[in-house]
């Protein structure tokens, strides 16, 4: 590809994003010869909008990238009427990027919308995330950065050689596994469009049917601001969509295949800082009380994530008892069955591990402190990204504000799988996540003020959000698929995952 035989935007402009420049572009452009340049923007329905330029000339880019463009509002949110729908779309030049799919050097810039006054429009996502983000800095004090793991399956014809053992395919790895060469060409692509990225590797998830096989990936991103956070998810969705057309296979982020193996999740890390500073654990190396009254309040607000998290049908046969994904509203310390998980922290032994791995040498580079988290392992690939990311931000928000917000967190917090025989009674006094869209539809309806305080989120969009999922009618949904008899169990449950493959 072409991109392989130029220098990466951020590497040529040397800077942090945040300090792009006019200037650094085209300066940019004028040494690698540019002549093409796209706006990308982020719509009701999630997707990436792309509208293409050709550059004409110096002043010509300058006066794009300056001024941007008029668009048809009320045809990329449908509750905007088409008599007064015209938006602006201003680049933000700190998200430049190298498209590596152009058959030219082209650069791209994610937008920012504007109504016909020139202000902000607050119902677009991304401006929905800044006015989260904005309130709970504003009210605690507290900065909360975030990335995302995005589980996903390639479907491809089935074949016989080397195939992995079923539902053990966890950092599996060649020959056993078929597209690690399309999950490495991910991360390269993810790379020249300056996402930050932790770790990639074969998931957990694999099986064949009488015609195909399916293979279970993961890429892991890195915490950044919020909302760098959504971008990167965003643009990882889509590029691994744009190379899975290349290979001529199916790439699903659905929340569920098939019932009886896994399904794919979104897990969204968050971590606290105050000063800049890593505050998701204390001095002692335990979960701080900041993080604690954060837990508290996704516990409070937990039945109501999940309609931006969780939102089509299928998202809630993932979400049943004795599949790792969480059922129960609780959370725990390094436990895969809780719905929020405070994962293993890099310890101040971290030094020690090394030397003990590699005797005489000694380590480099060693700073642990920024890398604890936490994790809200509910949501999954039909989620939509920034209001998901915007409404965690609310949540984090009520509960740093909330004066029982410590004895929330101690409520809720449980210790061991509660989905083993000796956690029942733990189990059975936990509440319920909701188990339809319809449910979780009526759980924001009654949450709706906390998401609305601040004008954070306009009412339309969240009666809108209510709407959508209503319309799925879907409530009983799991009872109905296990009492229904084969071979029409076996058509009801195919006829959801073709419905809701690309969600």
């Amino acid at each position: 590809m072409f991109y392989e035989e130029l220098i990466p935007l951020q590497d040529f402009i040397d800077k942090e994003k945040k300090d792009f420049a006019i200037d650094d572009i085209v300066k940019y452009a004028k040494e690698f010869d540019v002549n093409h340049l796209n706006f990308h923007y982020v719509a009701e329905d999630g997707r990436v909008k792309t509208l293409n330029f050709i550059i004409q000339s110096e002043n010509h880019l300058r006066e794009i990238l300056s001024a941007g463009e008029r668009v048809d509002g009320s045809s990329l949110f449908k509750y905007l009427e088409s008599g007064s729908s015209d938006l602006y779309v201003i680049p933000k030049i700190k998200s430049a990027f190298l498209n590596p799919f152009e058959q030219e050097p082209t650069l791209g810039f994610f937008c920012k919308y504007f109504d016909k006054n020139g202000s902000p429009t607050p119902f677009s996502p991304e401006n929905i995330l800044i006015n989260a983000e904005k309130s709970l800095e504003k009210e605690t004090g507290i900065e909360m950065h975030s990335m995302g793991e995005l589980e996903y399956y390639v479907i491809y014809p089935k074949e016989s050689l080397y195939l992995a053992t079923d539902q053990r395919g966890y950092h599996e790895s060649m020959p056993f596994i078929k597209y690690e060469d399309l999950r490495l060409e991910a991360l390269n692509c993810l790379k020249v469009m300056g996402a930050s990225i932790k770790y990639a590797h074969s998931e957990v998830g694999n099986f064949t049917d009488d015609k195909y096989c399916y293979e279970q990936n993961e890429i892991e991103f890195l915490p950044v601001a919020l909302d760098d956070a959504a971008i990167q998810l965003i643009t990882a969705k889509w590029v691994l969509r744009v190379l899975g057309y290349k290979y001529g296979v199916q790439v699903s982020f659905a929340p569920k295949i098939t019932v009886g193996k896994a399904g794919s999740g979104m897990h969204i890390h968050m971590k606290l800082l105050k000063d800049g500073k890593n505050i998701v654990f204390n001095e002692n190396g335990e979960v701080s009380e900041f993080s604690k009254k954060a837990i508290a309040g996704i516990m409070e607000l937990a039945p109501s994530l999940t309609a931006f998290g969780n939102c089509v049908p299928t998202s809630y046969l993932r979400l049943e008892p004795n599949q790792e994904a969480p059922t129960k509203i609780c959370w725990g310390e390094r436990n895969r069955s809780a719905l929020v998980r405070v994962p293993l922290g890099w310890s101040k032994n971290a030094v020690e591990m090394f030397k003990i791995t590699n005797e005489g040498l000694e380590p480099s580079n060693v700073n642990v402190s920024q890398k604890p988290t936490f994790e809200f392992r509910v949501p999954d690939g039909s989620a939509d990204i920034y209001l998901l990311i915007s409404a965690l931000a609310v949540a984090v928000r009520e509960g740093l504000n909330n004066p029982d917000a410590l004895q929330i967190a101690d409520k809720f917090k449980i210790e061991g799988n509660i989905f083993r025989e000796e956690y029942k009674d733990v189990a059975d006094k936990l509440p319920n996540l909701p188990t339809s869209c319809v449910e979780s539809s009526k759980k924001l309806q009654e949450q709706k003020a906390s998401y609305t305080k601040n004008d954070v989120f306009p009412s339309e969009v969240i009666d809108y959000q209510i709407k959508k999922l209503q319309a799925f009618n879907d409530e009983n949904l799991s009872q109905k698929i296990q009492t229904t008899l084969e071979p029409e169990k076996t058509k009801l449950i195919n006829d959801l995952v073709n419905k809701f493959i690309n969600c």
